[in-house]
C-alpha cells in the first residue's frame, strides 16, 4: 500500500511474513555498453517518456534461471524456499534495466526475479506478475512465502514476482545501520514537548542525510513510474504480448500507473486491497487513521462478544479500547521489559498493535500482547513491532523501511514542517484516539528528503485498457474500502470492474474466501469478468 513512512504495510499477513523464507542469488555487476549503477548526483528527474530499451536492446535479453539460494540480509534472512506442494521448484534470475529511463544508454541496474513454472504447458497463458505492496516489500521473498495461496493460478501461469527497484537486491536503498535504526525506533514518535519535537525533526533529517550519503544516485529513480516501466520491460523479456498482473496494496497503485502508461499492454489484471489514487499523502494517512480505528473497533467488539474468554478488561468496546489507551499512556512514562536489553516503548507498542490489525488471524496476538504488556512483559508487542519494522531476531534489518521512504518520497510532492504537522494533529486525533498522533506525525517522513516528488496524486486513467478487476474489503484497515470505488472510477469507464468482499483484514484473495477466489480464478484463468458490483461474504 502507499503509506506514510510511519506505518508501512506488511505484505499480506504480517505475523506469517515475519517467519517467511526469502530467496536470492548473489548479484553480480553486469552491463553492456553502459556502466553499472554507482555513485552519482542526486537530482536527475524521473523518466517521463522513454522506451523500455537499453544500450543493447534490453527487451531482448535472455534470463538465466537457477535454483534460488538463501536470502541476503536486505531480504530479512532465512532459508532458501522449499518447492511447492507437488514438487515444483522456485527459480531465480536477474533482469537488467536502465537506472534512468530518460537515459537508456547510461547506467543499468539488475532487478531480482523469482518464478514457479505453470503446471500445464499446453494451456499456459503467460507469466502472472505479482507485486505485494509496501512500497518496499520484496516480491522475491513474499511470493514463495505465500505460494500455496496462489497455487491454483499456476494451472495456466508461471507465477512471477520481483524486487522492485530500490528494494532488497534490486539496487536496494541503504540508509542507516542496524544500531542507528534501533535508536531511531526507540525515539518517541508522538512528541509532546518542544524538546521531543526537536529530537524527532533531527532524527528525520539524519535519516535523510544517511540515505543520500549511501544511496544518493538511486534515490531519483525508485519511484512508481520507473517501477511500472520495469514491469513493461519484464513483460517483453518474459515473452508476453500483454501484462498479466496481480497487485496487492501499494501494488494496486503500481498497477494503475502501469495501466495509464501502457493501456494497450494490459492483460488480465487484479487489484486487491486498493489504494485510493485520488488521495495525496496527507489524505491517505488520515484515511489510514480511520481504517485502523475501524479495525480496532471491530477487534474490541469481538472481545466483548467473547465475554470472559477475552483476556482484556471491559464490558463495552469503548472500555476495551480505553484499556489499550491507558497502557500506551503508561508506556510513555515508563517502558516495560521487552526482549533482552530492549524495552517496549509507547511508539513500539503502537506499532505492534497496528501490526496485528492487518489480519483477523492475528487478533489473538493483539489480545495476548496487550494483556502481557499490562503485566509488565512487552516481549510479544515488541516482536510484532520488529516484524513491521523489518527487524530480524539477530538484530539486523532488511531494507524495506528505507525503500518505503525512498519510494514514497520519490512519488509524493508533499513535505511538512513540524509546525504544519502539529496544526493537522487535531483532525488525526479526531479520526483515531489510538493511532491519530502516530500517523499524524508520520507526515514528516519526507521532510528534508534530498529528491523532489513526482506528483500530488498518480494518474491511473487507462482508456482502452482491458478490464481490471478491483477488489475492496470493507474491513481493511490499511487501504480503506472507499479506495476501491475511487480506483474503479479513475481507471475509467469500461476498465475498472469493482467487486466487494465483506470481511476483515488487509486484502481479500488471501482471506481464503471461496467466493473471492472463484471470481479471481474465473477471470485470470478463464477470462470471465465478474459482474460489476459482485459482493462476496
Amino acid at each position: 500500500m502507499r503509506t506514510s513512512p510511519a506505518l508501512r504495510a506488511p505484505a499480506l499477513r504480517t505475523a506469517a511474513l515475519a517467519a517467511a523464507v526469502t530467496v536470492l542469488l548473489p548479484i553480480t555487476a553486469c552491463s553492456s555498453g553502459g556502466t553499472e549503477e554507482g555513485a552519482g548526483p542526486r537530482s536527475s528527474p524521473l523518466a517521463a517518456n522513454a522506451a523500455a530499451t537499453g544500450p543493447d536492446d534490453l527487451a531482448s535479453q535472455q534470463l538465466t534461471w537457477k535454483p534460488c539460494s538463501a536470502p541476503v540480509p536486505a531480504q530479512g534472512g532465512g532459508k532458501a524456499p522449499t518447492p511447492l506442494p507437488g514438487g515444483t521448484p522456485w527459480e531465480c534470475s536477474f533482469m537488467r534495466a536502465p537506472l534512468d529511463y530518460a537515459n537508456p544508454d547510461g547506467k543499468t541496474i539488475q532487478l531480482a526475479l523469482i518464478r514457479a513454472r505453470a503446471e500445464n504447458k499446453d494451456e499456459r497463458i503467460g507469466s502472472l506478475i505479482f507485486n505485494f505492496g509496501g512500497p518496499g516489500a520484496s516480491g522475491v521473498a513474499t511470493l514463495p512465502a505465500f505460494g500455496k495461496d496462489y497455487d491454483k493460478l499456476r494451472a495456466r501461469y508461471d507465477l512471477v514476482s520481483f524486487d522492485p527497484r530500490g528494494v532488497g537486491r534490486s539496487a536496494g536503498v541503504r540508509c542507516e545501520s542496524d544500531k542507528q535504526l534501533d535508536a531511531r525506533y526507540e525515539l518517541d514518535g508522538t512528541p509532546d514537548t518542544p524538546a521531543e519535537v526537536k529530537t524527532l525533526v533531527e532524527s528525520t533529517r539524519t535519516f535523510a542525510d544517511a540515505c543520500e550519503r549511501n544511496s544518493g544516485s538511486r534515490l531519483p529513480h525508485v519511484g512508481t513510474t520507473e517501477a511500472a516501466r520495469d514491469m513493461d520491460l519484464m513483460r517483453q523479456v518474459l515473452g508476453d504480448k500483454k501484462l498479466y498482473y496481480f497487485g496487492i496494496s501499494y501494488g494496486t497503485e503500481l498497477g494503475g500507473v502501469y495501466a495509464h502508461l501502457f493501456p494497450k499492454n494490459v492483460g488480465r489484471s487484479v487489484l486487491d486491497a486498493v489504494v485510493d489514487p485520488t488521495q495525496d499523502s496527507e489524505q491517505s494517512s488520515l484515511g489510514q487513521a480511520k481504517g485502523f480505528q475501524l479495525a480496532l473497533d471491530n477487534f474490541a467488539q469481538d472481545c466483548v462478544n467473547r465475554g470472559d474468554n477475552c483476556k482484556l478488561a471491559g464490558s463495552t468496546p469503548e472500555e476495551v479500547e480505553q484499556g489499550i489507551a491507558d497502557l500506551l499512556d503508561s508506556l510513555e512514562k515508563q517502558p516495560v521489559e521487552g526482549i533482552g536489553s530492549r524495552r517496549l516503548t509507547q511508539t513500539l507498542a503502537t506499532t505492534g498493535i497496528a501490526t496485528t490489525l492487518y489480519s483477523k488471524e492475528t487478533w489473538p496476538l493483539l489480545e495476548q500482547g496487550v494483556d502481557e504488556a499490562e503485566g509488565g512483559n512487552g516481549a510479544l508487542l515488541l516482536a510484532l513491532a520488529d516484524s513491521l519494522n523489518g527487524r530480524s531476531e539477530d538484530g539486523s534489518y532488511d531494507n524495506s523501511m528505507a525503500a518505503n521512504t525512498a519510494i514514497n518520497c520519490a512519488d509524493s510532492k508533499q513535505r511538512f514542517t513540524a509546525d504544519q504537522t502539529q496544526a493537522k494533529l487535531p483532525e488525526f486525533r479526531s479520526a483515531s484516539k489510538i493511532f491519530g498522533d502516530y500517523l499524524g506525525w508520520g507526515l514528516m517522513g519526507c521532510t528534508d528528503w534530498p529528491v523532489a516528488g513526482a506528483w500530488e496524486t498518480p494518474d491511473v486513467s487507462a482508456p482502452g485498457a482491458a478490464p481490471i478487476l478491483v477488489i475492496g474489503n470493507t474491513g481493511d484497515p490499511a487501504t480503506p474500502y472507499e479506495g476501491a470505488r475511487a480506483m474503479t472510477d479513475a481507471l475509467g469507464k469500461g476498465v475498472g470492474v469493482q467487486m466487494t468482499y465483506e470481511g476483515q483484514g488487509h486484502g481479500a484473495y488471501n482471506s481464503g474466501n471461496p467466493c473471492v477466489q472463484r471470481a479471481v480464478g474465473g477471470y485470470l484463468l478463464d477470462g470471465k469478468v465478474p459482474a460489476a458490483g459482485t459482493v462476496c461474504r
